[in-house]
C-alpha cells in the first residue's frame, strides 16, 4: 500500500518556493554563530520594515517567509517570558518592538506563509545544562510562537549544536499538534518534511518522499531513524549569498540570476522544495542588491514558466498522449504527478515525433525540463511505475524561441 501525503504536506509540496529570513543580534557583529553573550542592546535595526521582506517574497514568487525567531546564541526575536535575552532588552521600538510579530502580520498581508525557526540548542539559557529544566523553558517558547501569531506554515528545527543532547520531542510535538497541527514540521521531532542534506539547495534524482530516516546530520554524520517509512518530502535551503546571517564583507559572494536559476531546476524541478535564505541587513531590510537580485530572479521565473500551455491527455499503446490542438513551439517540459495516492513514478521520458527531448526518474509534484527550443503538436510520455492517468502535461515559453533558451547552469557537473 502507498504510502500518502496529507492535505497540508501536499499544499507545502505545491507551494514550491519559500524564503528564509536569518535576523537577530549576529546582524549587528558580523557573526554566524555567536555564543550567547553578545548585548541585547546590540540589536537596534534603523528602518525595520517587514511589510517590504514580505513584499518582496511575494514579487518573487515565494509562498511563504520563515523567520530565525531564535537563532543557537538564544536570542529571541518577539518579547518572550522567559528571558531577558530578547528585543524587550534593547533600544528597538523603545523595548516593545516584536520582530515575529511585525513579520507575521506582514506575511498576512502580502497573503503568503508565516513559518518560524526556534534552534533547540540555546547558548545563552543557564537552564541548558539541566535538560528536564531546559525542556520546560523550550517547551514555554515554542507554546508562545505557537499560540501568540496565528497560523504557522512551517517550523523549522535546526539539530546544529545538540550533539549528543536528548530533548523531549514528544512534548514539543504536543504543542506543535495541539496548537499548530496544520504547519509543517521540519527534519526532528515528528517530522513532515525533511532536509535534503545539504545547504547548497541541490535536490537529487530520484527525489524520493518515502523515506525511513531524515538525512544525514552535516555536523555529526548520523541519520534519525524514523522507525517506519513515512510520507517526508525534502526542502532544499540555502543562502542567496555565502553567509546565513547578513555580513558587510560577502557581498561579492552574491549568487549570480545564472546560479538560482540552477539551484531552481535543481530543487524545485526535480520536485523537491526551495527556501531561499534572504537575510536583512543592520537597517532591518534586504540589502538593494540581494533585493534587486531577488526580484530579478522572481521575473526569470515568471519569463521561463509563467502561463502554461495545458494539454488534453489520453492513453494509448501504454504512453500517455499529450496532444496541445496545433503546433506550438516550447522551450520547457513540466510534468506533474498525482500524490494524492502517493508517489509511484520512478522513471520517465517525454517523445517528440519518436525523438527524446528528455528524460528522468521520479515526476513527483513537479518535473522541470529545459527542452527549448523545441517544436510538436503531441508529445509522448513513457512511464515506470505509476498510473498512466495520474500525469499531468505543461508547456512553458510557448511560442517563445527566436532566441535559444540559455540553458541551466551545470552544479556539481550535472545539467537539470
Amino acid at each position: 500500500m502507498s504510502i500518502v501525503p496529507t492535505p497540508r504536506q501536499l499544499a507545502w509540496q505545491r507551494a514550491g518556493f519559500g524564503l528564509f529570513c536569518h535576523f537577530g543580534v549576529n546582524t549587528f557583529h558580523a557573526k554566524e554563530w555567536s555564543d550567547g553573550t553578545l548585548p541585547a542592546a546590540s540589536f537596534d535595526p534603523s528602518d525595520l520594515d517587514a511589510r517590504r521582506w514580505a513584499d518582496a517574497a511575494a514579487g518573487a514568487g515565494a509562498e511563504y517567509l520563515v523567520l530565525t525567531a531564535k537563532h543557537h546564541d538564544g536570542f529571541c526575536l518577539w518579547p518572550t517570558e522567559t528571558t531577558g535575552y530578547s528585543v524587550r532588552s534593547s533600544p528597538w521600538r523603545d523595548g516593545r518592538g516584536d520582530v515575529v510579530g511585525e513579520v507575521a502580520e506582514a506575511c498576512r498581508a502580502a497573503g503568503i506563509g508565516f513559518g518560524v525557526y526556534l534552534s533547540p540548542w540555546d547558548r545563552n539559557a543557564d537552564c541548558y545544562a539541566d535538560p528536564a529544566a531546559y525542556d520546560d523553558f523550550y517547551v514555554r517558547q515554542l507554546t508562545e510562537l505557537c499560540t501568540g501569531y496565528g497560523e504557522l506554515f512551517e517550523i523549522w528545527f535546526d539539530g546544529a549544536g545538540s550533539e549528543g543532547r536528548t530533548y523531549d520531542w514528544d512534548r514539543f510535538m504536543d504543542v506543535v499538534a495541539t496548537h499548530q497541527p496544520g504547519a509543517m514540521v521540519f527534519n526532528m521531532g515528528r517530522p513532515t518534511i525533511r532536509w535534503v542534506g545539504n545547504e547548497d539547495g541541490l535536490a537529487a534524482d530520484p527525489c524520493v518522499y518515502a523515506v525511513a530516516h531524515t538525512e544525514k546530520s552535516m555536523f555529526t554524520g548520523e541519520v534519525d531513524t524514523l522507525g517506519a517509512t513515512a510520507y517526508l518530502p525534502p526542502e532544499c535551503d540555502v543562502p542567496i549569498r555565502q553567509n546565513w546571517f547578513w555580513q558587510p564583507d560577502d557581498a561579492h559572494t552574491l549568487k549570480s540570476l545564472r546560479h538560482l536559476m540552477a539551484i531552481h531546476y535543481r530543487s524545485v524541478g526535480l520536485g523537491a522544495g526551495l527556501l531561499l535564505n534572504v537575510a536583512p541587513d543592520r537597517r532591518g531590510l534586504f540589502d538593494d542588491a540581494d533585493a534587486a537580485r531577488l526580484a530579478e530572479f522572481g521575473a526569470e521565473l515568471g519569463r521561463r514558466f509563467g502561463a502554461p500551455a495545458e494539454a488534453v491527455l489520453d492513453v494509448a499503446d501504454g504512453e500517455v498522449v499529450a496532444r496541445f490542438g496545433r503546433e506550438l513551439v516550447f522551450d520547457h517540459v513540466e510534468l506533474r504527478e498525482d500524490l494524492a495516492e502517493g508517489q509511484a513514478i520512478t522513471s520517465h521520458a517525454v517523445l517528440a515525433d519518436g525523438t527524446e527531448l528528455a528524460a528522468g526518474g521520479t515526476v513527483g509534484v513537479r518535473r522541470m525540463h529545459a527542452v527549448g527550443p523545441a517544436r510538436a503538436s503531441e508529445l509522448r510520455i513513457r512511464l515506470g511505475g505509476g498510473r498512466l492517468e495520474s500525469v499531468a502535461v505543461h508547456l512553458t515559453g510557448v511560442e517563445r524561441a527566436e532566441e535559444p533558451e540559455e540553458q541551466p547552469e551545470r552544479l556539481d557537473g550535472k545539467l537539470m
